[in-house]
């Protein structure tokens, strides 16, 4: 009977004027703005699957104009090494740089939460001062060019990219949530400050790691302009994105070196084809992280 008068009491709360007004217009707010970010996906993926001379006619439509797989086909007959090839560049760029990169902010971020680490006020400050004043592109072209002779490597495009001072500071103050007993109880079993790290911390620490795994992992699966800046002329080690900005540019030196017809080449619909390739991993990825996202970005924004 308890449990029934708590239920009617719920189902009340939920029935009140204020709240059904207040989730009509939050709904109608979140689902116009999903439609808003949903829309450009849905014209890109219709114009991949529409034919060449319909998409020239009658421009971009919700639904493929003509239903054609010619774009796919070419791309994949003419560009399917240079595709996978880029693929593997970035794949490999993504996976090291995410995993290095997650080492780091976590070891920063539960450095900087320790209460007896006694400069962490000014090492946290030191961080957040690079937010507001950073090196610039030309210091930061120099430096990895001259002094770390980063050129012509794909470490030029992965050590950038490692540390940021939004990721430390989300570790940090996620890693303040946890309750310190936690980390005495391991030092009074003899655990060293490594074994707590890797065995107590880390453990706890999935949402925010996937959190900023999936940014890291976004951020270099998205990077194009590393590759324009120091891996120009090396083609083998071009990224997806990087590929696409090429062909979005020079359609018609990207299949060059192809029998294809350049006058039969179905360019508008072959770009949002490869646009499609390029963009579909990440869009099966999201999902998958999207529940660990939203928690550990709101546990570890909120406290200071």
């Amino acid at each position: 009977m308890a449990e029934l008068s708590i239920k009617k009491q719920r189902n009340s709360i939920q029935q009140d004027a204020g709240t059904r007004i207040f989730n009509v217009i939050a709904v109608t707010i979140v689902s116009f703005f999903a439609i808003v970010c949903l829309l450009p996906f849905v014209l890109v993926l219709s114009g991949s699957f529409s034919d060449e001379s319909q998409v020239a006619i009658n421009g971009y439509k919700l639904f493929p104009q003509e239903f054609s797989l010619q774009a796919y086909k070419v791309v994949f007959s003419n560009l399917g090494d240079t595709i996978g090839n880029a693929y593997l560049v970035t794949i490999y760029v993504t996976l090291v740089g995410t995993v290095i990169g997650l080492l780091l902010t976590s070891m920063s971020g539960y450095v900087l939460s320790r209460t007896d680490f006694k400069h962490r006020d000014k090492a946290a400050f030191f961080i957040y001062f690079t937010t507001l004043f950073s090196g610039g592109l030309i210091p930061s072209y120099l430096v990895n060019t001259t002094f770390l002779h980063l050129n012509h490597s794909l470490w030029a495009v992965i050590l950038p990219g490692l540390l940021g001072p939004f990721n430390i500071f989300l570790f940090r103050n996620y890693i303040k949530g946890i309750p310190h007993s936690l980390v005495e109880s391991a030092r009074i079993d003899g655990a060293g400050d490594f074994r707590v790290y890797w065995q107590i911390i880390i453990p706890l620490c999935k949402p925010v790691s996937a959190t900023v795994g999936l940014f890291l992992a976004l951020g270099y699966w998205n990077n194009w302009f590393g590759y324009s800046l120091y891996l120009i002329s090396d083609k083998d080690k071009w990224g997806l994105q990087y590929l696409l900005y090429r062909m979005l540019a020079r359609m018609t030196d990207a299949v060059k070196d192809s029998q294809i017809v350049m006058d039969a080449l179905p360019s508008e619909t072959m770009k949002l084809a490869t646009a499609m390739l390029v963009t579909g991993p990440v869009l099966l990825f999201y999902p998958f992280a999207q529940r660990y996202f939203v928690s550990g970005l709101t546990i570890g924004g909120v406290k200071g």
